[in-house]
């Protein structure tokens, strides 16, 4: 028979995954209590029955708060999207003190059909050893992955799901004025970004087609740098560097100095970039600061599987991208620590070597590494469209109901 435990939830995801979360672990006999920060918070808790707390109060209180809402209904565990959130730190630092299980969804490290579930933390905080030699014991001890259930979601749904969040924050003022979006960017700025941008892709698609071609049938060796947001955690909070100018900065001038003459280097803009920062003008200054005309090809699109097949390396700090450049057997420098940034997997020696034939990674320690992060950190579905978090919410209960969880049973 199942443990009954008591589920606190904090800030998720622009979309009705936590509501049917909470509609299953209620069903399931738990029960779940959430704190709502903001308007969005409460849109998207609507038709739940289970109890919820609007706080109001300065940060400097929530603490305490959030102490006393454990006692009052003997909260086992806390869930939440995101390890980062000024609203979820606290939470988290005195969790384990207090006996609370703390749970943390996020984008999964393999997609696009996974979402992340772990203990404690994600990313950079994350229980997942660094230890090549823990993931061969570890792999070899695990069955094989079963292929998982694929569905359709569109970043329509996403979209829409974000902008009905952002709209009911308009109530703000009057439902939470205190409140602070953990986002340095404003939704309307941001917005107006991502419109502009996608206005432009269809002429940077053909654009950018074209110059892959002309890259890869060159035959000249390049190296890939995928540029990650600069509003991501992962940046702000888990690498060296403040935004991703300073990241090309570092990159194309260690480029300059240490690459081979005939090598390319290939930037990539991210998928999701909102259009905010004019990076062709930056990496235009950089080439002429570094003297590497002709040697920079930039992207706004483009197939990344593809340019990854043909690449002498990937240059990445902390992006899931790296991942993908593993699994193409792609050599793969980290300029932070990643759960994949590891002896085998990731190169180990300098930047200014990396340039030079780098090896490839491992196979079989990726493979091991695959199966082990998918078995103990991935969760087969979605956060947005309604087949994926059907499979999400499915998946996500077993594993919030199981003690210990898939990962704790093999630390």
């Amino acid at each position: 028979m199942k443990q009954k435990r008591a589920f606190l939830f904090l800030q998720g995801v622009c979309s009705p995954f936590y509501q049917r979360l909470a509609r299953r672990l209620t069903d399931d006999g738990h029960r779940v209590v959430k704190i709502n920060f903001n308007a969005g918070d409460l849109l998207y808790w609507r038709g739940t029955h289970s109890k919820s707390h609007l706080f109001r109060g300065p940060l400097s209180e929530l603490p305490d708060y959030i102490t006393a809402l454990w006692q009052r209904y003997e909260i086992t565990d806390q869930v939440m999207f995101g390890d980062q959130r000024p609203v979820h730190r606290q939470a988290i630092e005195q969790a384990t003190q207090a006996g609370v299980r703390t749970h943390v969804f996020e984008e999964g490290y393999f997609r696009p059909f996974w979402v992340t579930l772990e203990r404690d933390g994600v990313n950079g905080h994350s229980l997942l050893p660094r230890d090549p030699a823990w993931f061969y014991e570890a792999g070899k001890a695990l069955p094989a992955l079963p292929k998982p259930v694929r569905f359709r979601s569109s970043f329509k749904i996403r979209a829409l799901h974000d902008v009905a969040y952002h709209a009911a924050g308009l109530a703000n003022p009057l439902v939470a004025h205190r409140y602070e979006n953990h986002s340095p960017i404003k939704a309307p700025i941001e917005y107006a970004g991502y419109i502009k941008r996608f206005a432009q892709l269809k002429k940077w698609k053909k654009r950018d087609a074209q110059r892959i071609k002309t890259l890869i049938d060159s035959g000249q060796p390049y190296f890939m740098l995928p540029l990650q947001l600069n509003t991501d955690a992962q940046i702000i909070h888990h690498s060296p560097y403040e935004n991703m100018e300073e990241v090309m900065d570092h990159v194309m001038g260690s480029f300059a100095a240490h690459a081979p003459q005939e090598a390319l280097l290939c930037i990539k803009n991210h998928p999701l970039d909102m259009g905010l920062v004019d990076y062709p003008a930056i990496i235009q200054r950089l080439e002429n600061f570094y003297d590497l005309k002709g040697r920079i090809v930039y992207l706004e699109s483009g197939d990344l599987n593809q340019l990854l097949k043909y690449a002498a390396g990937t240059v990445t700090v902390n992006s899931t991208v790296g991942i993908v450049s593993l699994e193409h057997q792609c050599p793969t420098f980290a300029l932070s620590k990643p759960i994949y940034h590891m002896a085998g997997l990731t190169y180990q020696g300098s930047l200014e070597e990396f340039w030079h034939q780098p090896p490839p990674p491992s196979a079989q320690l990726f493979d091991y590494f695959r199966n082990t992060v998918m078995y103990a950190t991935q969760l087969n579905g979605g956060f947005y469209c309604q087949p994926g978090i059907d499979l999400a919410v499915n998946n996500a209960a077993q594993v919030l109901e199981a003690c210990p969880s898939p990962l704790e049973r093999l630390l």
